[in-house]
């Protein structure tokens, strides 16, 4: 369909301005939707790896708290045993200072029972 012109402007028919308000409309609907798509898949993909953070971080929290949880028990253990060796170095002298009391004083009633057969 021919266009009219007035003073050497164009004059659009009212279908064609329909039809190019539509595809205007189109046009912005097409670009604001490619931008939901990329504004999507960058918040897809921050997701992704905020999720791969969180999974390395509680792996490594376990790692360090499983070694930290097997140092102490080592400490833990060294200090028992450091303890342990302790009480029996003790035990061992405290033995040794009553068993000379008791010799002692089994050698004094000897002597006595002898000086009383006397």
């Amino acid at each position: 369909m021919p266009e009219a012109t007035f003073w050497g402007f164009e004059i659009m028919s009212t279908s064609e301005k329909y039809v190019n308000s539509l595809r205007q409309i189109k046009e912005a609907e097409d670009r604001t939707q490619a931008q939901i798509e990329e504004h999507k898949r960058k918040v897809s993909e921050e997701l992704r790896d905020f999720e791969d953070h969180v999974t390395r971080t509680i792996a490594s929290t376990k790692s360090e708290a499983e070694k930290l949880v097997e140092s102490s028990t080592e400490q833990s253990r060294k200090n028992a045993s450091v303890e342990t060796k302790k009480i029996i170095d003790e035990a061992a002298e405290k033995s040794k200072a009553v068993s000379a009391k008791i010799d002692g004083q089994a050698v004094q009633k000897i002597i006595d029972i002898l000086l009383k057969e006397v």
